[in-house]
């Protein structure tokens, strides 16, 4: 009987993942068919001098030449790098944290449910290509902007705050990088839309007689918190994780593909600008692949 239950199991796991290589199938075959050929040309680029002609460009062999004029002769990469991946780690956190606690506000049952989880999906629809470049190349809203801020108090709390715990010496570095946030709470709530809406979707298929059977037994709010909720939806957090450093590479005002496009673009240095490429993607791709490791030892998998 066990074993016939067994390979009915074995049996439902593999229908699953056909299923699921088939809903993958067209990224795989865009990815095999557009980008491969790509990546490819790029890594070799990256080893060579482009000389570019007219409608032509040659590659000249110069090994490792490229490399180490990023790290050895540009003055500003190695900071940019560090900056970028420092950066990219508080940010990724900032809109995990921002995108859960959203999710589980929208979980909830209240008034007007529906029309709050829309305004929190606008900002898929704003971060989009037209939309984004309406808002970033709109001069109405510029001067309103710009009317705003001369209207408003010279006076800031948070830079009040900055300077007394800056004068008290008391975790500068670390207050920083938490005031920066705060004045960035816009793009942080901009790029959290997609990240609301997965976290949402996984809060809504933990049953409800999990938390009834809970605070039967006389767990506070707090304690669902950590013991049904986070090991429930461990496997939305290692994906939302994905998510958000692969959205967070693909910006456009980051200032290291603003390097690259003006190395590749401006100079036309097509060898120096794959070599700077091919680092700041390794360097993602292992961070990527440490954090989730360490990430992948929580997930709690249930059927």
């Amino acid at each position: 009987m066990a074993k016939v239950k067994r390979k009915k199991y074995v049996g439902l796991q593999k229908k699953k993942a056909i299923s699921g290589y088939f809903f993958i199938a067209p990224f795989i075959i865009g990815f095999l068919v557009f980008m491969v050929k790509p990546l490819i040309q790029s890594l070799y680029m990256s080893f060579c001098n482009v000389n570019v002609g007219a409608g032509q460009f040659d590659l000249v062999w110069v090994g490792w030449n490229n490399y180490y004029a990023a790290f050895r002769l540009d003055t500003s990469f190695s900071q940019l790098l560090t900056e970028s991946v420092f950066n990219m780690v508080v940010y990724t956190l900032a809109i995990m944290v921002f995108s859960f606690f959203v999710a589980l506000i929208l979980n909830q049952k209240f008034k007007g449910r529906a029309l709050v989880r829309a305004i929190f999906f606008l900002p898929v629809i704003l971060s989009s290509g037209v939309m984004l470049g309406v808002e970033t190349d709109n001069a109405v809203m510029q001067s309103m902007q710009q009317a705003i801020q001369d209207s408003a108090s010279n006076v800031s709390i948070t830079e009040t705050i900055q300077v007394v715990l800056r004068t008290a010496g008391v975790g500068v570095r670390a207050f920083e990088t938490v005031f920066d946030i705060i004045d960035n709470i816009y793009d942080v709530a901009i790029a959290s839309g997609i990240q609301i809406i997965i976290f949402l979707s996984g809060l809504q298929t933990i049953p409800a007689s999990m938390y009834e059977a809970a605070q039967i037994e006389g767990c506070t709010a707090w304690e669902s918190l950590w013991k049904i909720t986070f090991p429930m939806i461990s496997s939305i957090f290692l994906v939302n994780w994905f998510y958000t450093i692969v959205d967070y590479c693909m910006r456009s005002d980051s200032k290291m593909m603003e390097k690259i496009q003006g190395i590749m673009i401006l100079q036309l240095n097509y060898g120096l600008a794959s070599a700077m490429s091919w680092v700041f993607f390794l360097v993602v791709l292992l961070f990527v692949g440490i954090t989730s490791a360490l990430i992948s030892r929580g997930v709690y998998y249930y059927e």
